[in-house]
């Protein structure tokens, strides 16, 4: 007890920097037990990281409540603090907090251990307060209490013991629940630390006549308002690091539990997520590396003589190809799938269904006895394709052809896929909508086809190729007024290929496009060609529907117009019908972009597909071809005739040059006439020449007028 005749200095405290103090005690402490959960259950570098990151954001905190706290008592003396003194103080705020964490990360707390960390932990915050205080230097030293310096060591001892009871106790409780505990020993965690604080500070005695040597050190209510804005900025980065470290955990966990679970719960689980890795994304079915899979498995059990015999099943659609053209690939895509649910539904249960691509699938069956068995079940499918399908609001007829094969009474084991698809090529080359068993001579037209692939791709290469040109004309003077050009292959070996051969064929195997590479700027070379001789010709030339979906068509053609220096508005470019009026954004953006550099297009086949005036205006079309069907029957079909009428009318109206292609007789010649139609093309007037020819009729023709 200071002497009774000792005059003492009242201290007096703001009380709103007091409360500002206790804020921070209980902010403080709700983030160092949120740190001390992330140190737990931790080992090594990361435990470390952890303890040295909580260590600098708790022990902060508590400083900054005392370093306030100080800040709040006045005297009527003027106070500082010595700048040094009160860092150490900060390091032994810092020290203590890195102890607490420490402790907190060890996997179970015996007595001796907690008496042991709670009495280092009471010293290093005794340590931290007395030496804050001792930054005070006065010229008349402080009296302390011993009584009330006891008392502030007795809570700061039981504060440190509730603290590491806390930190282990909180362990077994989590979710909104936990949330409400650790809020609630946060604010009996602020309060023993405010505690402790202000019980230190009653124990200081000022003597009346004494001064504050470090008076020009740290000090004054702006400096700790900054400390105290400074923590808590520093306290909610803290914060803000556990959550997130927290939730980015928790969701590991999380997953690892549902993953734990479902393999707990579900025998072959894992077999069963790679088996959906193994899925055609469209139809659900299998795909091919996992048919060849189960294909290999069917083959060992074959070995093995636990199954006698395996078929084969390889399914092609039958006019799938015009489905997509005409309604597009969304419309194709949905058929695809009621054709897959149609063909599963005829199979057995343990019958394998894959997509190979397209509109190609094939299926596996174990245990079949003959070709009578797969004859039935591949019967059963192909009648299941009689109702129509339903897609983008239409009905969709389909039927499809199917070859099959029974191993080992047929087919090589390294062929078998091939062996199958040449079967199903038979099947088609039968009209479709059949069934046919592979014998061996069906390799032949197969490997006819491949052949045929790799000697257009020849032609391709060496020049093979070349462009006969049909004139259209004026139907009453005869007069050649454009040209349109058609592509002719004469093999080395086997002589002229018509196109209805190796234009199916370039489509199979990917040589469409560089096909109408070719194509475009052959003609556009011709183009220029004649120009050097005085012959100004609109020749037209036909894109695919490949090509329209070709990313780099109009850079292709735009290339080739400005290589050979053609006016773009003597290039033509024949769209079907069906693939101008697809309803697909890239389609539109590739005729679009035609337009736009100049090139003109005309509609061909026009009258077979789903035109609409909308479509047709918006399009920006110059000409319309009759397709050769309705010109065909117009001398003596009534209702050909109004077709063409109506079709005329139309283009007429909406500013568009019609030309009817297939005009063989002079009948047909005379009515088209008599219709109105712009052009005619067709064997009455010419076939198909090359170029050096058609200059020739061309000077025949200007020597008849003249």
């Amino acid at each position: 007890m200071p002497p009774i005749s000792l005059e003492l200095l009242q201290p007096g405290y703001d009380f709103p920097i007091v409360a500002l103090s206790v804020l921070i005690a209980f902010f403080a402490s709700y983030v160092s037990l949120d740190l001390a959960g992330r140190v737990q259950n931790r080992n090594g570098r990361s435990a470390l990281v952890w303890i040295v990151i909580g260590a600098l954001v708790m022990g902060s905190g508590i400083w900054s409540m005392h370093f306030v706290g100080m800040l709040a008592m006045s005297l009527p003396v003027e106070l500082g603090y010595d700048p040094i003194v009160t860092v150490l103080s900060w390091i032994a705020a810092v020290a203590v907090s890195g102890l607490a964490l420490h402790i907190a990360g060890r996997s179970h707390l015996s007595g001796r251990a907690l008496l042991a960390g709670a009495s280092l932990m009471a010293g290093g915050i005794c340590a931290m307060h007395y030496t804050g205080m001792a930054a005070l230097e006065m010229s008349v030293p402080i009296v302390w209490n011993p009584l009330l310096v006891l008392a502030s060591a007795l809570i700061a001892a039981t504060a440190s013991a509730a603290a590491l009871r806390i930190f282990f106790w909180m362990r077994s409780v989590d979710g909104r629940k936990g949330q409400l505990v650790k809020l609630a020993a946060a604010l009996v965690m602020g309060l023993a630390i405010s505690g402790m604080h202000y019980t230190g500070s009653a124990a200081a005695g000022f003597p009346a006549d004494t001064l504050c040597l470090s008076r020009d050190g740290l000090g004054g209510r702006d400096l700790g308002l900054l400390v105290a804005a400074a923590c808590l900025l520093l306290l909610c980065m803290g914060l803000f690091a556990s959550t997130l470290e927290a939730r980015m955990q928790g969701a590991a966990l999380r997953l690892a539990a549902t993953l734990a679970s479902a393999s707990e719960q579900l025998k072959g689980a894992k077999t069963e997520l790679e088996q959906m890795a193994h899925r055609d994304s469209l139809t659900g079915v299998a795909n091919r590396a996992l048919f060849q899979e189960r294909l290999a498995g069917a083959l060992e059990r074959l070995d093995r003589r636990a199954i006698p015999k395996l078929g084969l099943l390889f399914i092609d659609l039958d006019g799938f190809k015009p489905v997509n053209d005409s309604y597009g690939h969304a419309v194709g895509d949905v058929v695809l799938q009621q054709v897959a649910t149609r063909l599963r539904s005829a199979l057995r249960e343990h019958d394998v269904l894959a997509r190979l691509g397209g509109d190609e699938f094939v299926v596996l069956i174990e245990g079949i006895q003959d070709g009578s068995d797969l004859a039935r079940l591949a019967l059963r499918m192909i009648e299941s394709m009689n109702a129509p399908f339903e897609g983008g609001g239409r009905h969709v007829s389909l039927s499809c052809s199917i070859g099959g094969l029974v191993h080992p009474d047929r087919g090589q084991r390294e062929m078998l896929i091939a062996d199958v698809d040449a079967a199903m090529y038979a099947a088609k080359r039968a009209g479709g909508g059949a069934f046919a068993l592979f014998e061996p001579h069906m390799h032949e037209d197969v490997s006819g086809q491949v052949e045929l692939r790799q000697s257009l791709r020849e032609a391709i290469e060496h020049g093979q190729l070349r462009l006969h040109y049909q004139p259209k004309v004026d139907g009453r003077s005869g007069k050649i007024l454009s040209v349109e050009a058609l592509l002719r292959w004469s093999h080395p070996v086997r002589g002229p290929i018509g196109p209805n051969v190796f234009i199916p064929v370039a489509e199979r195997f990917g040589l469409i496009i560089p096909l109408g590479n070719w194509v475009i700027n052959e003609a556009c070379r011709q183009i220029a060609a004649w120009q050097a001789e005085g012959v100004e010709l609109t020749v037209s030339v036909n894109l695919s529907v490949h090509q329209l979906r070709q990313t780099d068509l109009v850079e292709q053609l735009h290339s080739a117009l400005l290589q050979h220096a053609v006016n773009p508005r003597q290039l033509v470019c024949e769209i079907t019908e069906s693939a101008a009026m697809e309803n697909s954004l890239e389609t539109q953006q590739v005729i679009e972009q035609l337009t736009a550099i100049g090139v003109r297009l005309s509609i061909d086949d026009f009258g077979t597909g789903y035109s609409s005036l909308a479509s047709l205006r918006q399009l920006r079309v110059r000409e319309l071809k009759i397709d050769r069907m309705f010109v065909k029957d117009i001398a003596d079909n009534h209702d050909a005739r109004a077709i063409v009428d109506a079709i005329v009318r139309l283009a007429h109206a909406l500013g568009l040059r019609v030309v009817a292609e297939g005009v063989e007789t002079q009948q047909q010649r005379d009515v088209l006439n008599a219709l109105g139609c712009d052009e005619q093309q067709g064997f009455l007037f010419s076939r198909p020449m090359p170029a050096t020819d058609l200059i020739k009729a061309l000077f025949r023709e200007s020597a008849l007028h003249n």
